[in-house]
Parts: structure tokens; C-alpha cells; sequence
């Protein structure tokens, strides 16, 4: 494998901000802001809406007869309950014709809102409805690594514009289901198959610039997904149709597939696979575009390694060469104990990351107001998080935000237990700053992962972190479960795998201000630079 001699300081040279890599982080801001909508789509999809069970002598009447009709529980009239019907009654449905004693609903009437749990009478089923989104975040067990493969093997822009079209396909079918098997099996296939996108577009974005512009990106990434949770709230809000609202926001993303010819591929990626040419070609487009004269000192590493790919004396057998490197490749990252410890612990954040923050998320629509202000406003509160992330990250360095942040975000979440019934904007505050805190760890733990992997394998190895990261996010839709028992006991997990994840960061390095790692030695030196640190 070649290595990406001299990039950084080429992508140093070109500029950050030039209009080639402006015009190629739009592209890729795209699929960002589409996936910002698809990881929480279920939230409104199957919402939880109002209903009560039926009582057909009664229907049709006024509603005075649900006193003594529907039984009382701590959070108001049952909704899965009722007093049993006296047989050989009349029908003038008055507090005689009820016993005293409840039964479980024979059917159930819904409110008039719009719900997968009203067209698939879901009603007293709450776990059949929280598996949706268990099935969305199962698939992406598949499709991260899936989708990390390909993108590895045969490029990022290949992954990326496949993934964003089996989102938009599958998505877009979802929205016909006529039952709830078939809307569980086009929610996870849409994931399996396409939520991949996200991490191949971030992968792209991070490769694209030098090590000081990647924490900027970082923070535009996080913002214009958060703007897609956003928009998602919001279509919701306004079209109150969970069918309509999937075929508004998955067509857009069939458009995405044509980057197969309007997107750059990675430089990093083609010279790790020893295609110079082709990368010094886009090299020099992009310094064209950013109007930079790049200096032969910093082009001679590349016209080297050209010549050492193109040399008849060095052909011997490059496709033996590329394959045994390969294999080698795998079997060092299998090998390394650095890699494997730097893995295990890369996925345990992960899986706190995204258990909290998608349970925040999910459970934000339960907080007294209205949903989808409260929804809205749980996912602006990532927007300042992500600029403190710009503010924060190359100032102290990532494991001491990280560490902070999981610690805040555990006491944040822990203090939700201790304050008194009633409460609702001290909760409410709370609760969007123990969002605030786990948005800004895990915006560091994306932006950390990337730094810590070889260019080689660094998707693959991405994809293996979020993937059992995923943990976290399939388990969340099931934490409102979790209230039913004791109302802050989803808080209390949350708290409690934060503060784990905050003594794990200590055994990690620390990447501020270093280049990406190409090789298996450069990823293993940053946990030497760290031993030495110690030492010293």
C-alpha cells in the first residue's frame, strides 16, 4: 500500500476554504442534511398518539358515560382499560350498566392523529411501537460495516451514491405499507442498505482537508444535520401524515446517485490504492479552482510514487503486490493489540454516544408542551454544542472534552431523578443540557474515531465502532418503556453509561494537531507518543 506522502501539506497548501472545496463540501452537505431526517424519522412515523378502549353501546353518545366507563390510573383515564358491561342491560349506557370490575380493551378508538399506531391499530401494544425504531437502528448493524467494505475496496463515491439511493427507494416504499410486517421489514432494509450514507460522506469531508480544517468541518457536518432534525419536526408538524412526509424527504435522496459523476473521489483514498495519477489530477483541479501554484517541493513526494507505480522494473506482479498487501493490511489490524484495546474502547463511546442521544431525543417527545416544539428544541440545543466543539476541540485537545462532557452529561442526566414532580422547566432545562453535553462528546468521539484508524482500513474500522455503537441507538427507541416503571429511570441509564465512558477516555491518545496515520506504525506511534508523555 502506498502511502498519501506529503497530502496534509498539499491540502495545507491548496486552502481550506477555496472554492473547490466548497463546492465539494455542498455536495456532500447534502446527504448530511437528508440523513439528519432519517436516523429519527420513526419518532413521528409511529408517534404515540391518544386513544381509549371501545365501547360500542356507549359510542355515539356524549361523553359523560367515560367516567364510569374507563377506569382511572396515576396519569388519568386508561387508556388499555375498562369497567366491565352488566349483560341484560338497556342501552342507555348510565353508571348502572358497569361493574366494578376492569377488563382489557376488546377494541380501541383513536384520537385524530396521524400515526402508523392508528392505520395498524397498535393501540396497548407500546412495544410493538418502539420496535420501529429498533428495527431502523438494527439495519445499520448491517450496513455501516456493509457500506465500509465498499467503500474501502472500491471507493467513496461509489459507497456514498449507493447507499443515498437505497435510502431513497426503500424509504419511499415504506410509505405505502399496508400493514405493520411490511412497514418493519422496508424500515430495516432502508437502514441496512442506506444509512451508511452518513458515515461515508463525513469519511469523504474529513479527508478533504488538512488536520486544522477538520474540526471546522466537523462542526458544519453536525449543523446541517441537526437542521435536518429540524425539518424533520417541522414537516411533521405541519403535514400530519406519516406517509406524505416520508415521500417528501426520501425522493430527494434517488438525486444524490448521480455523484458518481459530479463528485471528486477522495485523494487520500486513491493514492492509498496507488492510482497517482488519478489523484494528482484532481490535486491539480483543485488548485486550479482555489487559483494555488502549487510548488514542485511539495508535488515531488507524488511524481516519486508516480514513477515507483509506472517504473516496467517495479511491475513486478502489482496485482500479487496490492493483494499480499492487503491481506497483510487485515491481518496487522487483526494482529495489533493497540488497534483491537483502540477498537473495543472507540465502541463502547460509541455506544454510550448514541444511547443517550437518541434516547434524549426519543423521550424529549414525552416532556410536557407540545412534541414537536419539544423535539425542535432538543435538537437546536446540538447546534451551539457543535460550535463549542469548534471552540473546544483544538484548544484542549479531544480526551479532555471528551471527559468533561461525559461527566456533565451524567449529572445532568442523574439530577433529572432528584427533582420534584411538577417541575417543567427545570426539567426541561435539564434535559437540554444533558443534550447539549453528550452532542459535543459525540461530535468529538466522530471526529476522534477518524483520527485514530490508518487511511487504509479507516472506514472499515469507522464502520466496525458505529456499527456496535448501534447498540446504544437500537436500544433507545425501547427506553419509554423504561418510564412506565419509574419516570426518570431512562435518565438514570443514560447518567450511568456516561460516567463508564468517561474513565475508558483515559486510556486513548491524544490526536490534537496530528496528521491523519496512513500506515498501521502511524496509528500504533500515537499510543507511543502518549506512553512517552507519561513517562516524561
Amino acid at each position: 500500500m502506498a502511502r498519501d506522502v506529503g497530502l496534509d501539506g498539499i491540502l495545507e497548501e491548496i486552502g481550506p476554504f477555496g472554492r473547490y472545496n466548497v463546492m465539494n463540501y455542498a455536495l456532500l452537505l447534502f446527504p448530511i442534511y437528508l440523513a439528519g431526517m432519517y436516523g429519527s424519522v420513526y419518532v413521528f412515523e409511529a408517534s404515540d398518539i391518544g386513544y381509549r378502549c371501545s365501547v360500542p353501546q356507549c359510542e355515539g353518545l356524549n361523553t359523560s358515560w367515560l367516567d364510569y366507563a374507563i377506569p382511572r390510573d396515576k396519569k388519568g383515564p386508561s387508556r388499555c382499560k375498562q369497567y366491565v358491561w352488566r349483560e341484560n342491560t338497556t342501552d342507555t349506557c348510565s353508571k348502572d350498566h358497569f361493574e366494578s370490575t376492569e377488563k382489557d380493551c376488546d377494541s380501541i378508538v383513536y384520537n385524530d392523529e396521524d400515526s402508523a399506531v392508528r392505520d395498524f391499530d397498535l393501540g396497548c401494544q407500546n412495544w410493538k411501537r418502539t420496535l420501529i425504531g429498533t428495527f431502523h437502528n438494527s439495519g445499520l448493524f448491517i450496513s455501516l460495516p456493509l457500506t465500509g467494505i465498499i467503500s474501502d475496496k472500491y471507493g467513496r463515491r461509489l459507497a456514498l451514491s449507493v447507499a443515498s439511493l437505497m435510502n431513497g427507494i426503500f424509504g419511499f416504499l415504506r410509505s405505502f405499507s399496508t400493514s405493520y410486517t411490511m412497514m418493519a421489514i422496508f424500515e430495516f432494509l432502508e437502514a441496512a442498505l442506506g444509512a451508511g450514507a452518513y458515515s461515508t460522506a463525513f469519511v469523504i469531508a474529513m479527508e478533504l482537508v488538512g488536520p486544522k480544517g477538520r474540526v471546522f468541518g466537523n462542526t458544519l457536518i453536525n449543523a446541517v444535520y441537526v437542521l435536518g432534525l429540524m425539518t424533520l419536526a417541522s414537516l411533521s408538524w405541519y403535514l400530519q401524515s406519516w406517509r406524505t412526509l416520508l415521500r417528501i424527504i426520501y425522493i430527494p435522496a434517488m438525486s444524490v446517485f448521480s455523484y458518481l459523476w459530479l463528485l471528486n473521489e477522495s485523494v487520500r483514498w486513491l493514492l492509498s490504492k496507488g492510482r497517482h495519477q488519478e489523484a494528482m489530477a484532481i490535486i491539480k483541479k483543485a488548485a486550479k479552482m482555489n487559483k494555488v501554484n502549487l510548488s514542485d517541493q511539495v508535488l515531488t513526494p507524488l511524481y516519486e510514487l508516480d514513477k515507483l507505480s509506472t517504473d516496467p522494473d517495479n511491475e513486478k506482479s502489482k496485482e500479487d503486490v496490492v493483494e499480499e498487501k492487503k491481506e497483510s493490511m487485515f491481518m496487522r489490524v487483526i494482529k495489533s493489540s493497540i488497534i483491537r484495546k483502540r477498537v473495543a474502547v472507540c465502541s463502547f463511546l460509541w455506544i454510550t454516544c448514541t444511547f443517550v442521544y437518541y434516547g434524549l431525543s426519543i423521550n424529549s417527545v414525552s416532556l410536557a408542551g407540545n412534541k414537536y416544539v419539544n423535539f425542535m428544541l432538543v435538537g437546536f440545543v446540538e447546534i451551539p454544542a457543535n460550535f463549542v466543539c469548534l471552540l473546544v476541540l483544538d484548544r484542549f485537545g479531544r480526551k479532555k472534552v471528551l471527559v468533561i462532557m461525559y461527566v456533565l452529561s451524567a449529572c445532568l442526566c442523574i439530577s433529572l431523578s432528584f427533582l420534584p414532580k411538577g417541575q417543567k422547566w427545570w426539567s426541561l432545562v435539564l434535559y437540554l443540557s444533558g443534550k447539549f453535553s453528550i452532542t459535543v462528546a459525540y461530535s468529538s468521539v466522530y471526529i476522534y474515531v477518524s483520527e485514530v484508524f490508518p487511511t487504509s482500513v479507516r472506514q472499515s474500522l469507522l464502520a466496525v465502532c458505529s456499527s456496535l455503537g448501534r447498540v446504544g441507538s437500537t436500544l433507545a427507541p425501547l427506553t419509554p418503556l423504561l418510564a412506565l416503571y419509574y419516570d426518570n429511570l431512562p435518565a438514570i441509564f443514560f447518567g450511568s453509561l456516561a460516567l463508564v465512558a468517561s474513565v475508558l477516555v483515559f486510556s486513548l491518545p491524544e490526536t490534537i494537531n496530528q496528521p491523519l496515520p496512513d500506515t498501521i506504525e502511524d496509528a500504533e506511534r500515537l499510543s507511543q507518543r502518549k506512553d512517552r508523555k507519561e513517562c516524561a
